[in-house]
């Protein structure tokens, strides 16, 4: 994925946005994995299953995120275990966004494209899936619960438009 950035795609950006410099060319930064789970308050099974699972889809340990602040309402202490995070850079990353752009998401039941309008306005990216399950690294079988995830893609990019144009140039299948 790095190679085909380097060959096809910064030369098509760099064409696209008359860039003066090598450097103002947008490129992808990292990718950021994130799973809440809520209901770990109750059931602490459930967040060490959750660490195994986003272990073998991004293939690094990710991180246990804990609670900032106590709310009553919801059982919750500060420092309570509330999801799992983990940041891929370098060529885990790239290895990432092919198995996601080219594996998972073609997986997604009624899959249509993802939509465009998930920018921040920064030229990053983040997608949110309902089912994790879509991983080929997953067995549905040793699973016990379904859990969701969400993507962050974050760019170099200075704007949505260049943001968009580059992961639409490295695969990612935005609807028309």
């Amino acid at each position: 994925m790095k190679a085909v950035y380097e060959k096809e795609v910064a030369p098509k950006l760099a064409e696209t946005f008359t860039y003066k410099n090598r450097m103002q060319v947008p490129k992808i930064k990292k990718v950021v994995l994130n799973m809440g789970l809520g209901e770990a308050i109750h059931n602490i099974k459930l967040m060490d299953a959750a660490v195994e699972e986003l272990k073998l889809i991004a293939g690094q340990q990710p991180v246990v995120t804990r609670a900032k602040k106590s709310i009553a309402a919801f059982k919750l202490r500060a420092g309570m275990p509330v999801g799992c995070r983990v940041t891929l850079r370098g060529m885990r990353m790239y290895d990432f966004y092919n198995k996601l752009v080219n594996i998972a998401l073609p997986r997604v039941r009624d899959f249509r494209g993802i939509s465009g309008k998930a920018f921040d306005g920064h030229g990053n990216y983040s997608l949110g899936i309902k089912e994790h399950i879509i991983f080929p690294e997953i067995d549905y079988d040793k699973i016990d619960k379904i859990k969701g995830l969400n993507i962050t893609v974050v760019t170099t990019a200075r704007s949505d438009e260049e943001g968009r144009e580059l992961l639409r140039l490295m695969g990612m299948p935005f609807r028309k």
